[in-house]
């Protein structure tokens, strides 16, 4: 069964046609500077080798139309006639309190997704245009909405309720929802596979640790506490993103400098964070080359960043009552080998040791890091969202 797997932004579309029942991927690529002059297409060739096509201006639809293309040329695609796609997995970011899993994508789901925009305005109208492109080229191909919040709807009301007064909650919906949840969910149950464990008797720390960062405690099987709030800049800091900030800095600030809200949305999604920091980059590898010449905000940025990841593992391991594994996932937690070491070593005294020298060679790629007689494990476990997406579409279809 092949499922194409689409994650639309608002100026990208991310694809993956993957063969679910061995789990291959096919092709893979994804469309770049949507809506531009310069749209461009790059993607995995059949033997390997990078490729790119230019688009001139494409909007979504004409996007998605250029992929489904290059999926089917005789030449560089892997299938014959789009009627080798099965169904659709798309990726939604907010699904709210509508939704706790997975579900067939119905002019319903659409209208309840709709309704969710004001809390992801950035992320579900782009989600939706590649839902509408799909219905659009293939009309009668199932869709399935796998939503990064699902995974978090089993938080009990003490981890997601704000102490603000309720009826922002029961008129508004504001509360932790959390994100990356395709992701925590994904590698919180592959580590147990690796480990040989029973995820329902584990107590778990998720790091997925990116450009965009969020750590998820996950007791038993189940999502109980994350970083991430109502919108993805609350947490850890992150490449751009604030992280945790006293509300009352930002009032602050923005009397101070006579800032509109849009002003101030721009600082706490743009220009903060590791950026914002080290006025230098959001990229972790450029931080780390920068402290090893002697950067001082570089330094102090990389401390920063390191301190609020090793917080929130001792709060959650708290919280859980114990821990029993670490995972390092997302593309600085599967990479950054130095980070990686920096943030264990503090959690000695929790019984975590890892070992150094493995450690230092491991970079995406699953591997035990922990010693043998550490009591915690510590694993690294490259994500695969995508294929999280794919089993989810296949399994709703095949019920359906």
């Amino acid at each position: 069964m092949n499922i194409l797997v689409l994650n639309s932004g608002s100026s990208s579309v991310k694809y993956k046609l993957i063969d679910v029942d061995t789990e291959k991927t096919l092709a893979e690529g994804g469309v770049e500077k949507v809506g531009l002059p310069d749209t461009f297409l790059k993607f995995k060739q059949p033997d390997g080798t990078k490729a790119t096509i230019e688009l001139g201006q494409a909007d979504h639809k004409q996007s998605i139309q250029a992929i489904l293309d290059t999926l089917t040329d005789p030449m560089v695609g892997c299938i014959k006639s789009y009627d080798e796609i099965d169904a659709v997995g798309h990726r939604l970011v907010h699904g709210g309190e509508k939704f706790n899993s997975s579900v067939i994508i119905t002019d319903e789901v659409k209208d309840m997704v709709k309704q969710c925009y004001d809390l992801a305005p950035l992320h579900n109208p782009a989600n939706m245009t590649g839902v509408e492109a799909i219905e659009a080229i293939l009309p009668n191909i199932p869709q399935v909405g796998v939503f990064d919040t699902a995974f978090h709807q089993t938080m009990p009301p003490a981890s997601y309720m704000y102490p603000l007064p309720y009826k922002f909650y029961k008129e508004d919906g504001v509360r932790r929802y959390g994100f990356h949840g395709t992701s925590h969910r994904y590698v919180s149950a592959r580590v147990c596979e690796i480990l040989g464990v029973d995820i329902t008797k584990q107590r778990i720390i998720t790091c997925h640790i990116g450009n965009g960062g969020s750590i998820t405690a996950v007791k038993f099987g189940k999502s109980v506490d994350t970083s991430m709030g109502l919108t993805p800049t609350e947490g850890l800091m992150m490449g751009t993103r604030v992280g945790d900030v006293d509300p009352g800095a930002l009032t602050f600030i923005m009397k101070r400098h006579n800032l509109s809200v849009d002003d101030l949305q721009k600082i706490i999604n743009k220009d903060s964070g590791v950026l914002g920091i080290s006025e230098l980059s959001s990229d972790m590898r450029e931080i780390e080359a920068a402290v090893k010449a002697g950067d001082e905000k570089a330094r102090l940025a990389l401390d920063i960043y390191q301190q609020r990841i090793i917080k929130y593992i001792g709060a959650y391991a708290a919280e859980m009552g114990g821990l029993d594994i670490i995972v390092f996932t997302g593309g600085v937690g599967e990479n950054q080998t130095g980070l990686r070491a920096d943030v264990c070593q503090p959690l000695a005294f929790m019984g975590v040791k890892i070992d150094i020298e493995l450690n230092a060679k491991t970079r995406g790629t699953e591997t035990i890091i922990s010693t043998p007689d550490s009591q915690v494990k510590v694993v690294v476990v490259p994500t695969d969202e995508e294929l999280t997406i794919a089993r989810d579409t296949r399994d709703l279809v095949k019920n359906n």
